[in-house]
């Protein structure tokens, strides 16, 4: 770095150094509060050392760049001029928060730590300044608590026992009931924790206190929970964090003061309603902690949740007022909904944070095309406000309101959606349940940031403290997953085996049903009914239709799965796999009976069988689809999968076929292959066993010609050969597809167009896509085999050594959720050259996993692809995901 860097940036007393542009290097808190204070809003004075600070002190082994200890200790100078205090001053001390902030929102994964700069000297100097000694011992225990946490590491629940016994031995129930003498008496508790785990006493030089905090800060990027959060939510490691040093101010200086969290708009539901809760004589941190329970913003959401605790509309109107005026600015300003930290110090409000808010599915779609209707945004940017991701949490089931239902408890709607699953109380446990397949909910008395694994892992969430606003509300409903918070009645056991609900017990491992958005927990597993997709989201998919070029197509087998796909808005069927078709009871003997034979003649009675069974299989698919194009993929397993493994299974085939059992179990043994997946299967098979191919196309041809009889409409079957590595398979196939479709439609006096294309999932095919186009009329990369055949890891296989890839940072996401653009990618895009090159109008497309992945059909439409298929629930997601990656181009 140059002698020029610029480390610190301050902000404050209606200026700033930075604005909200200088988000990268700022982190999103800094930035912000430098916006805040440039548009005039009260924010207390401050300074942010830079991201750019944090990369310089990793690749320095945890040590600062040179000068930055002076542009610290000046800026903290201007801090203590704009206030009339002094740092570290016994008669005028001046006090600060540390805070985190990188770019991207992380609510409650890095540390902060309050009212630093107190000491036994200092306290004294706030107790006489303010007033109010027991205000000036509460920030000061409080001071030393978090502080003890965040910065020396000892043990909190220590300090927390410490509290607990000396209320409960003075009958006290709040923390608001202890006067200064008993704080006294509780710090000098707490120093003697210090001084026993950490073998010396407090330190009681702010200066110190201060670059502790600010270490602290800076390594919290690197923790557990700041690592897991990262990696779910696809931050990269690089872009560090900010640390902001900001002037206290305080919510816990007795009833004329208080703290709180708001949104602009319900970040539940999106309504244009004022949205948050407040603590009178309190700080941030009781809010989101779910210390306390805390009180509504506003009276009409007191009255909506029946509380008698008064609104912060009713208790301090004055205050309440002001923070309308800021709110309605603040969203002006920033054009989205803002999610807001706010203190109340001795009746004068003070802005601490403003950030885009955190939002359910439902809510951002709310929030998006209301803000367009009002005219503060664009269709196009409607578009682009809403997560692609997050639609998943739309497209689930919500509980049957028909259904019966035993209501056990009743908390807060904290993050809507329903889910079942058994009863567990630490993360841990949630995330083995889950890796075995197990649906679980985490029951716990209070989320954490360390339970990020556990929370993740569940399939929902239940505590029994803390508000709408509690780090448990904020990251379910990031995560999209259903909450019940602040349900007051639960109590969890101490040996964590079970919780009761006024008498009734719960047991571990005991399925019970939680509704978010009731806000309600019922006993065993409540049936559930399909989402209706209408009104916003059906308005918000019209602006992304009129965006997006790329086609979206759903990968589907049955009418069922077909019909969700076209009500989803699926503009064909991009992979039909016809081995699917072929795993029910009554098929699977007629198939192995053609596996198993052992001539061409026994192969082709199998085959008659199955004939008219496949013909009625696509018949219904092109009743659901007339219209639209069908791409159905001939037969692709490899044998293993079809083979009999039990005496029982080669009985059946005896029976059915008229063989020998020892006969066919030898014939069986014959056919296993050491390697299966590169074996005997997609186009190896049809060249090997022709009639099994000639049979499958009959059966397409025909029920083609019979829903064009009945419908009268176009039917457009595009037909695909998987596993091609040469022109020369293709062409032999190619010309038997040809014979029997024109054989057929002469049969049927009909006219149709078909198309004969084939799967890309080789890397030969992809580097030889020029010779393949002579035969081939539309290419469709297959991702998942190309994912596997490119890096040679089985996708079943793999699973269990992805995770420590991922860990190690080999692999930024896993390939075959995000396709590899440097190899993978690089593959399609030089095949859809090639491909192009020989045929101009080939039609290339997109069947792996990979079509509904959002961050991967942004690479669809960069390499110029025509469509992407996806699952039939995701076709929604793969729409908006195509608009986002149009306009992003």
């Amino acid at each position: 770095m140059n002698d020029k860097t610029k480390w610190v940036y301050g902000f404050g007393d209606g200026g700033a150094e930075g604005d909200a542009s200088l988000k990268n290097l700022l982190g999103g808190k800094g930035a912000n509060l430098a916006e805040m204070a440039s548009l005039g809003l009260p924010v207390p004075p401050g300074f942010t050392l830079t991201t750019d600070v944090c990369s310089a002190f990793y690749a320095n082994d945890r040590q600062y760049p040179e000068g930055l200890k002076s542009d610290v200790d000046a800026a903290l100078k201007r801090v203590g001029q704009s206030v009339g205090m002094t740092f570290g001053d016994r008669d005028k001390p001046l006090l600060v928060s540390v805070r985190s902030g990188a770019r991207a929102s992380m609510p409650g994964m890095m540390d902060t730590v309050l009212n630093l700069g107190l000491t036994d000297d200092t306290v004294e100097g706030l107790a006489k300044l303010s007033g109010d000694p027991r205000f000036a011992y509460d920030s000061y225990r409080r001071f030393i608590q978090m502080y003890s946490d965040v910065v020396l590491e000892l043990d909190h629940h220590a300090f927390e026992e410490l509290l607990e016994t000396y209320k409960e031995e003075r009958d006290y129930f709040l923390d608001t009931e202890m006067k200064a003498d008993d704080w006294k008496t509780v710090i000098a508790g707490y120093k003697k924790i210090v001084e026993e785990q950490l073998g010396r006493p407090f330190p009681q030089d702010p200066e110190e206190q201060l670059w502790g905090a600010i270490d602290a800060v800076f390594g919290s990027w690197r923790n557990d929970r700041a690592n897991t959060y990262r990696r779910l939510h696809h931050i990269p490691e690089s872009w560090g964090t900010a640390v902001n040093v900001q002037a206290m101010v305080f919510g816990n200086m007795g009833d004329t003061s208080a703290t709180g969290v708001a949104f602009t708009r319900d970040p539940s539901t999106g309504d244009n309603h004022y949205y948050g809760e407040f603590l009178i004589n309190a700080q941030g941190e009781d809010v989101v902690a779910g210390i306390r329970t805390p009180q509504t913003l506003t009276k009409r959401a007191r009255e909506a949740q029946g509380e008698d605790a008064p609104s912060m509309e009713e208790a301090m109107p004055d205050a309440y007022l002001e923070l309308v005026k800021v709110f309605e600015k603040l969203e002006r300003h920033y054009r989205d909904m803002q999610d807001i930290e706010f203190t109340i110090q001795d009746k004068k409000l003070w802005m601490l944070q403003t950030r885009n808010g955190k939002r359910t599915a439902k809510a951002a779609l709310k929030i998006a095309v209301d803000m367009c209707t009002e005219g503060l945004i664009k269709e196009e940017e409607a578009v682009n406000r809403v997560d692609p991701h997050s639609l998943d949490q739309l497209l689930h089931p919500s509980l049957d309101p028909d259904a019966p239902r035993d209501q056990v408890l009743t908390g807060l709607p904290a993050s809507p959606g329903a889910a079942s699953g058994e009863v567990v109380f630490n993360s841990d446990e949630a995330e083995r349940l889950a890796q075995e397949g197990k649906a679980v909910i985490l029951v716990r008395v209070e989320t954490s940031p360390e339970d990020i694994h556990g929370m993740h892992a569940a399939k929902g969430i239940v505590t029994a403290r803390g508000g709408m606003t509690s780090h448990a509300a904020v990251v379910a409903r990031g995560m999209g997953r259903p909450c019940v918070c602040g349900a007051g009645d639960l109590k969890i056991d101490k040996s964590e085996t079970f919780f009761t609900v006024a008498g009734r017990k719960i047991e571990k491992g005991e399925t019970v049903t939680i509704d978010g958005a009731a806000g309600k927990v019922f006993a065993g597993a409540v049936p559930t009914v399909q989402p209706e997709l209408s009104g916003d989201f059906a308005q918000l998919m019209v602006w992304a239709d009129k965006v997006r070029r790329m086609g979206v197509r759903a990968n589907a087998e049955t009418p069922h799965d077909a019909q969700t796909a076209r009500d989803f808005g699926a503009e064909g069927i991009g992979l039909c796999r016809t081995e699917h078709m072929f795993f029910e009871a009554d098929r699977i003997v007629a198939v192995r009976e053609m596996i198993l034979a052992e001539d061409k003649k026994g192969r082709e009675a199998a085959l008659s069988k199955l004939l008219p069974m496949q013909r009625s299989d696509f018949e219904a698919l092109f009743r659901v689809m007339t219209g639209l194009p069908v791409t159905i993929r001939l037969l692709d397993p490899p044998l293993h999968e079809f083979l009999p493994h039990s005496d029982e299974e080669i009985e059946q085939v005896a029976n059915a076929s008229g063989m020998n059992a020892d006969a066919l179990k030898d014939r069986a043994h014959k056919l296993k292959e050491f390697n299966p997946m590169l074996g005997h299967r997609g186009c190896r098979l049809g060249v090997s066993y022709p009639e099994i191919y000639e049979m499958q196309v009959r059966a397409i041809m025909e029920a083609a010609c019979n829903i064009k009889k009945e419908t009268g409409e176009e039917i457009t079957p595009e037909i695909m050969v998987p596993l091609v590595a040469k022109r020369e398979e293709l062409a032999i196939l190619k010309k038997r597809i040809d014979d029997v479709s024109i054989a057929v439609l002469k049969e049927n006096n009909v006219k149709l167009d078909y198309l004969v294309g084939t799967m890309i999932e080789l890397p030969r095919a992809a580097l030889t896509a020029d010779e393949i186009a002579h035969e081939a009329e539309f290419f469709s990369f297959g991702t998942n085999d190309l994912t596997q055949t490119t890096f040679g890891l089985s996708r079943d296989d793999s699973a269990s050594f992805l995770p420590d890839y991922m860990r190690h940072g080999v692999f930024e996401r896993d390939p075959f959720v995000t396709i590899d653009r440097e190899g993978v990618g690089a593959l399609v895009k030089i095949a859809a050259e090639k491909g192009r090159k020989t045929r101009p109008g080939i039609k290339l497309g997109i069947c792996g996993e990979h079509g509904g992945d959002p961050d991967s059909i942004h690479f669809v439409e960069s390499a110029g692809l025509d469509y992407v298929s996806c699952s039939p629930y995701r076709t929604p997601i793969a729409r908006l995901a195509a608009a986002q990656a149009k306009l992003a181009n």
